[in-house]
């Protein structure tokens, strides 16, 4: 490896200890008492700081250093953790990032300022002559006390880099060791992995460094029961203490092998999956390349269909299951938890409320829902003009709140779910509501309606979206600008999404984003809508009816079939396509945000797996399509949105019920 990779190596795992260092940070504002997140915080500073000093900036490695002495007084109780220390600590941390990333002179007096912050928060800041008069005044003899520590590390320990002879040695630095080794789990060398640890060691340790100083040593070993510390008492040697000095010693071990079984049940038994960090655009590759396969398939299997040989169709369909895994397996490797996403904003809403001096509680659900890594990093600016818009504009301050009868806190819900082959964002607060007078108010004002022209309640919303309208008094740090909900509605509609919102005047407002599950494959059902093929997504098809087989109603302009005593409503797609329509034809039922749907088409095909190709920009913007993609035999199908295509159907029958 040469010194850039490990550079670069170092930057990827520095991004990743921020954010877990944040993470940790928040949960401890509401659980300052917890001694796991308060050792996942060290933890973080530790790394930060051993892996800055070799391939960081000395500044950063300098800083971090600092933050992880201040800290370890939290961690050993001597300093409470307040909402300022959090507040202190959270600063530090960008302050990390900055040094990682800018150039550092520029930051120094930035450091000093918050190193000094620290300090005072913890308790630090004295100059050295009242901290030692008291250590003068009492002079005090180490206590040695003796510990026995069993070392048991999992067989595939070595593979992960952890080296128990440097433990070994760490632990002999801190008095007299003496070490044993335990053979009793070593197999017969025919059977002996070289790779793997069977060696185990039981420790016996004098010193006069105290349990935390032990603790210390095993502080990134996470395997549960893979140490164990066993107190023994003072040493024979060492002079009896006074009872004041033996409390603390005595009662650190027991709360210790009170805690540990706990830690040990709390996490997880399964041993740690192995990962290995893959840059995206080799992603990006290797998914190009897959859908290119599943196109070739395509074409091999159309092939098949013509020359009808036996063994050429078994081959093929031995192909087929091969690239399906395969492209399963690109997939599944393009697809990340919302929560990378979703995690973010904590300290977004955090900060924002505590600038506003507003109180608020986010409150988040369907974390594991999985999306398009693609998408996900495109879907992060959206959200947060979204979140400050709210937060800024529709959560209202205290005493607003309570003279409208609501609680003090406001609330901000950030939810998702998967529907089909989509992904659904809903960002919703309980605030004031969009205020419509005064959106129609600037939208006259900037000349975007005509005076005395009021539109509906859906179009007034809106213009929220308009490039340059901002209904904010004055311009701030936040708002003001008029930009910000224009990209929002750009960039939802490069990822072939849609936004909606709904409002209701003092009741709150909620943005409801539609995103692809992904960008790049699907399983598709072929249908044929005249001389058109489309894609029918396969995850929204529910079954195929023939229309001749059941029966056929109409109410209030509306279509419905009767399956199975169930009632269905159902639009053709001949009258979208401009199409003779056929008398007879396929009832496909889809399930959509609407409920179960029936879509009339020529003929159903077959299933096809989808290679998702984006339509040129005259077409982009045409609803109801979310794309296209190449047969086996060169021609080209239409990728159908049925979720958009329900909605469209149904703003037109409104608007011919309406007139």
């Amino acid at each position: 490896m040469n010194s850039g990779n490990a550079v670069e190596i170092f930057l990827n795992e520095a991004r990743d200890l921020l954010e877990q260092l944040e993470a940790a940070l928040l949960d401890l504002e509401a659980r300052p008492d917890d001694a796991e997140l308060i050792n996942t915080t060290f933890r973080a500073l530790h790394t930060l700081k051993g892996s800055g000093g070799m391939f960081g900036p000395p500044d950063m490695a300098a800083f971090a250093h600092k933050l992880e002495d201040a800290f370890e007084r939290v961690r050993r109780g001597e300093a409470p953790l307040t909402p300022a220390l959090v507040g202190v600590l959270l600063a530090a941390t960008d302050q990390i990032r900055r040094l990682l990333f800018e150039p550092a002179p520029a930051l120094a007096a930035r450091s000093a300022e918050l190193v000094k912050a620290l300090q005072a928060a913890v308790g630090g800041e004295a100059s050295g002559a009242p901290a030692a008069a008291p250590a003068a005044a009492m002079p005090q003899a180490p206590t040695t006390s003796r510990f026995v520590i069993t070392l048991r590390l999992p067989a595939n320990a070595l593979l992960f880099g952890t080296n128990p002879l440097a433990l070994l040695d760490e632990l002999r630095a801190l008095g007299e060791a003496e070490v044993e080794a335990l053979t009793d789990a070593v197999p017969e060398l025919a059977v002996l992995a070289p790779t793997e640890l069977y060696l185990a060691w039981r420790i016996t340790l004098s010193t006069d460094q105290g349990l935390g100083a032990i603790e210390d040593v095993f502080i990134f070993v996470d395997e549960p029961g893979a140490v164990t510390i066993e107190a023994l008492g003072a040493a024979e040697a060492a002079p009896a203490p006074a009872p004041e000095s033996v409390e603390p010693v005595a009662v650190a071990p027991a709360a210790a092998a009170k805690v540990e079984p706990a830690r040990a049940e709390a996490k997880s038994q399964a041993q740690p999956e192995a990962s290995v960090r893959v840059s995206a655009s080799r992603l990006d590759t290797l998914l190009d390349q897959v859908g290119e396969l599943v196109i070739a398939q395509a074409r091999l299997t159309a092939l098949t269909h013509q020359r009808h040989d036996p063994v050429l169709t078994a081959v093929v369909e031995e192909i087929e299951r091969i690239s399906a895994d395969l492209r399963d397996s690109a997939m599944d490797m393009r697809m990340l938890p919302i929560d990378s996403l979703f995690s973010r904003y904590r300290r977004v809403v955090r900060d924002l409320s505590s600038d506003l001096g507003k109180e608020i509680d986010l409150v988040l659900s369907g974390e594991d829902t999985e999306l398009d890594k693609t998408v996900l990093d495109r879907l992060g600016d959206p959200l947060v003009h979204i979140i400050r818009n709210s937060i800024d504009h529709g959560i209202e301050m205290q005493d607003r709140r309570l003279a409208a009868g609501k609680s003090k806190r406001g609330t901000l819900r950030l939810s998702a779910r998967q529907s089909g082959t989509e992904v659904i964002i809903t960002i919703e607060d309980d605030g004031a509501g969009l205020n419509r007078e005064r959106i129609l108010e600037k939208a006259r004002a900037a000349g975007i309606v005509a005076d005395g022209v009021t539109p509906p309640n859906r179009e007034i919303d809106e213009l929220i979206f308009h490039p340059g309208l901002s209904t904010a008094a004055a311009v701030s740090n936040l708002s003001g600008r008029g930009v910000g909900m224009d990209v929002v509605r750009r960039t939802i509609g490069e990822l072939h999404g849609s936004i909606e919102i709904a409002t209701e005047p003092g009741q709150g407002t909620r943005f409801t984003l539609r995103l692809p599950l992904t960008l790049a494959i699907i399983d598709g059902l072929l249908v044929r809508v005249g001389e058109t093929k489309c894609i029918l997504p396969l995850a929204n098809v529910e079954e195929c009816v023939e229309l001749s087989a059941i029966e056929c109603r109409t109410s209030s302009g509306r279509n419905f079939v009767d399956i199975r005593n169930t009632i269905v409503p159902i639009f053709h797609m001949d009258a979208i396509f401009g199409a003779a329509s056929a008398e007879d034809g396929i009832v496909v039922v889809a399930d959509t945000d609407t409920g179960r749907v029936g879509v009339v088409v020529d003929q159903v095909v077959g299933q096809h797996q989808t290679v998702i190709k984006p339509l040129s920009p005259l077409h982009r913007a045409t609803p109801g399509l979310a794309g296209a993609t190449i047969l086996g035999d060169g021609s080209v199908a239409l990728i159908l949105d049925i979720n958009t295509l329900v909605r469209q159907a149904g703003a037109v029958r409104a608007d011919r019920l309406a007139a």
